[in-house]
């Protein structure tokens, strides 16, 4: 089956469901979008790689990943969107060492923030296409629409680190830890680290 490839056009924030981000790909020669519900940290750290003329003090995980990836000499070719189960997508990292290519299982949000770190294409499948018009309907619920350039990217960053920093401030420390338990429950470690910051700094 051959490869539709896909690019960013958006990211909205839900009105109604709090903490959600869509991350809208649209394919390149093509009208239809595949829209991929993500949490704010991912939508941060894929805004950031998006941002040129923003920088964060210290490097995000990916960031991370990007760096230590270039030290051993290791490239991303590519990712591939190539399953959607119960509206969970599931992509795979194409990289590439010395000539010899391996394939890597990764979420697709982390995957799509490592693709544009390395300027990686981004492909699926026609019947991921079909099955994310059954699965996923976000039009009104993000606003998302038709007529979106196809490199807008409709997500203010500040106001992305500014909403997550009012949240953490309007918590309690006993409601910081229970977050702080689920985060680290559901390996979102980027989130558990900076929860655990907010709790340091109020010790």
């Amino acid at each position: 089956m051959s490869l539709i490839k896909l690019s960013i056009k958006g990211i909205s924030y839900s009105q109604t469901q709090s903490g959600a981000y869509a991350l809208v790909l649209s394919e390149e020669e093509g009208t239809r979008t595949l829209p991929i519900i993500i949490g704010a940290f991912e939508a941060q750290s894929i805004a950031i790689a998006l941002e040129t003329e923003i920088r964060p003090p210290r490097p995000l995980t990916h960031d991370l990943f990007k760096t230590f990836s270039d030290r051993f000499l290791i490239t991303i070719k590519e990712v591939i969107i190539h399953k959607l189960v119960d509206g969970v997508f599931f992509s795979s990292l194409v990289c590439e060492k010395d000539g010899s290519e391996e394939v890597i299982d990764a979420r697709t949000s982390d995957a799509i923030a490592i693709a544009v770190r390395f300027d990686a294409p981004i492909f699926t499948y026609e019947n991921i296409l079909e099955k994310a018009g059954v699965f996923l309907k976000l039009e009104d619920e993000f606003g998302i629409k038709d007529d979106l350039e196809s490199d807008e990217v409709s997500l203010e960053l500040e106001n992305l680190v500014a909403k997550t920093e009012t949240t953490f401030s309007d918590l309690s420390t006993k409601e910081l830890h229970k977050q702080l338990s689920d985060a680290v429950t559901s390996e979102n470690y980027e989130l558990a680290a900076k929860i655990r910051d907010e709790i340091s700094k109020r010790s």
